[in-house]
C-alpha cells in the first residue's frame, strides 16, 4: 500500500512540475516568440529569372518600343492606301449673246478625278515605310537586350553590396569583441591606454564601413527596383549568386560577332531606311497621273469629256529633297562605320577588363587570401601570447579585410565586364536558369 502512494505521489509531482513548466512557457516564452514572429515580416525574394520577367513585362521602355513598331506598320498601311479620288460640280445661268437665242437658262458641270501614282513610285514608297518597320524591330530587339543586361548587371550588383555587407557585419562584431578584451586588459592594467584608444578607432572605422555598406545595399536595391517598377514591394530580398563558372571565348571569336550585333542592325535599317527614302525622292520626279471624266450640260447641248492629266518636270526635279536624301545615306552609312569601330574598341575594353580581373581572382585564389589569413593568424596568436601588440594585430586585420574586399570587387569586375560584352554583341554569354 505504501508503495502505491509514493507511486501516486510521485506521479502527482511530475505532474505538478509538467504543469508548471508549461505555464512557464504560456506566460514567458511563448509572449516573446509571437513578438519575434510579427516584428520580423518575411520579405519577399526574387531570383534573377523573375527579375528579368517582371522588367520585360512592366518596364515602359518596352511599351514605346511597341508604340513605335504599331506607328510604323500604319505607316506601311498609309504608303499602300490610295489616294480619294475628287468630286467637282459647277452651276450657273447662261446667256446667249447671238440673235435667236432660246433665252435665259442654267448650265451645270459635273467632273471626276483620280490620281494614280506610277507602279513604280508606289513600290519605292511601300519599301521605304516597310524599312521603318525594320527600324522599329531592331529598336525594340535592342531595348530589350540593354534592358535585360541592366537588370542582371544590377541584380549581381546588389549580390556583390550585400556580400560586402555580411563581410563588414563580421568584421565589425570581431573588433567590438576585440575592443572589448583590450578595454578588459586597460582595466586590469596588462596593456596601455593607447591601445584601448587604437581599438576604439578601429571599432568606429568599422561601424562606419557597416553603415556604408548598408546604405549602398539599399541603394543598389532601389536602383534594380527602379527597372522593374513598382511590380515590387520596396523591401524586399535577392536570391542567388554570382555566376563565376562562365567564361569568354576566344577574342577571335567575339571579334567575328561584333557585325551581328543588334546595335549594328538598328544602324542597318536606318541605313536602309534612308537608301529608300533617296529612291523614292528620285522617282517624285515624275510621280504619277490624273484620271478625269466630266459631263457638261448647256441649254441645248450635252458634252462628256474623258481625259489624263500628267505632270511634267521642268521647273522643278526635286533636286533639293535628292540632295537631302543623298546626304542622309552618307551620315547613315558613316554612322554604321562609327558604331562598328566603336563597338570593337569596347568590346576589347571590356575583354581585357575581363582578363585583368581573371587573373585578380586568380592571384586572390592561388595564395593571396590565405597568405592574408596566415598573417592574421600569427599576429592574433602573438598578440594573445603577449608577444605583440594591439597595433600589429589591428594592421593584419585591416590589411586581411582589405583583401577580402578587393578579392569581391574582382569578382563583381569578372562578371560585370562579361555583361558588358552580352550587351555589345547582343548575346547570352552568362546563362539565366529558371
Amino acid at each position: 500500500m505504501k508503495t502505491n502512494i509514493d507511486s501516486d505521489m510521485r506521479w502527482h509531482s511530475a505532474l505538478l512540475v509538467q504543469q508548471a513548466g508549461l505555464r512557464t512557457f504560456i506566460v514567458r516564452v511563448l509572449p516573446v516568440v509571437l513578438a519575434c514572429w510579427y516584428a520580423t515580416p518575411v520579405l519577399a525574394a526574387y531570383t534573377l529569372p523573375d527579375m528579368i520577367d517582371t522588367a520585360m513585362q512592366y518596364h515602359p521602355a518596352l511599351g514605346i518600343a511597341a508604340a513605335q513598331r504599331d506607328a510604323a506598320e500604319a505607316a506601311v498601311t498609309t504608303a499602300g492606301t490610295y489616294s480619294n479620288p475628287q468630286v467637282e460640280a459647277l452651276m450657273g445661268p447662261s446667256r446667249y449673246r447671238t440673235p435667236g437665242g432660246l433665252g435665259d437658262d442654267r448650265n451645270w458641270n459635273v467632273g471626276l478625278s483620280q490620281s494614280l501614282d506610277y507602279p513604280w513610285v508606289r513600290n519605292a514608297r511601300i519599301e521605304a515605310a516597310e524599312a521603318g518597320t525594320k527600324v522599329a524591330d531592331a529598336g525594340a530587339e535592342l531595348i530589350r537586350i540593354e534592358l535585360r543586361a541592366r537588370v542582371k548587371n544590377a541584380f549581381y550588383d546588389v549580390l556583390q553590396r550585400q556580400a560586402v555587407l555580411r563581410l563588414v557585419e563580421g568584421d565589425r562584431n570581431l573588433l567590438q569583441q576585440i575592443r572589448e578584451r583590450v578595454k578588459l586588459r586597460v582595466d586590469v592594467g596588462e596593456s596601455p591606454k593607447y591601445e584601448l584608444i587604437k581599438a576604439d578607432t578601429e571599432a568606429l572605422a568599422a561601424e562606419r564601413d557597416y553603415q556604408t555598406a548598408q546604405v549602398r545595399v539599399t541603394e543598389g536595391k532601389a536602383y534594380l527596383r527602379g527597372l522593374l517598377g513598382s511590380s515590387i514591394p520596396v523591401d524586399y530580398e535577392v536570391e542567388g549568386e554570382l555566376p563565376m563558372a562562365y567564361g569568354l571565348p576566344l577574342l577571335d571569336k567575339l571579334r567575328e560577332q561584333v557585325v551581328q550585333s543588334p546595335q549594328l542592325s538598328q544602324v542597318r535599317a536606318d541605313t536602309e531606311t534612308a537608301e529608300a527614302k533617296l529612291r523614292l525622292e528620285e522617282r517624285l520626279r515624275n510621280p504619277g497621273l490624273t484620271l478625269k471624266a466630266s459631263v457638261e450640260q448647256d441649254p441645248d447641248l450635252r458634252q462628256m469629256r474623258f481625259g489624263v492629266a500628267i505632270p511634267l518636270p521642268l521647273w522643278d526635279r526635286r533636286q533639293g529633297p535628292i540632295a537631302a536624301a543623298s546626304a542622309e545615306v552618307r551620315q547613315r552609312q558613316a554612322i554604321l562605320h562609327d558604331k562598328e569601330l566603336g563597338l570593337r574598341r569596347d568590346m576589347e575594353a571590356a575583354y581585357q577588363r575581363h582578363m585583368i580581373a581573371q587573373q585578380q581572382l586568380s592571384a586572390f585564389e592561388n595564395g593571396l587570401l590565405s597568405q592574408a589569413e596566415s598573417v592574421l593568424k600569427v599576429a592574433e596568436a602573438a598578440y594573445r601570447y603577449g608577444e605583440r601588440g594591439i597595433l600589429e594585430y589591428m594592421d593584419a586585420q585591416r590589411t586581411f579585410r582589405a583583401v577580402r574586399k578587393d578579392y569581391l570587387a574582382a569578382k563583381f569586375d569578372y562578371v560585370s565586364s562579361m555583361l558588358e560584352i552580352e550587351r555589345l554583341l547582343g548575346t547570352e554569354l552568362l546563362e539565366v536558369k529558371p
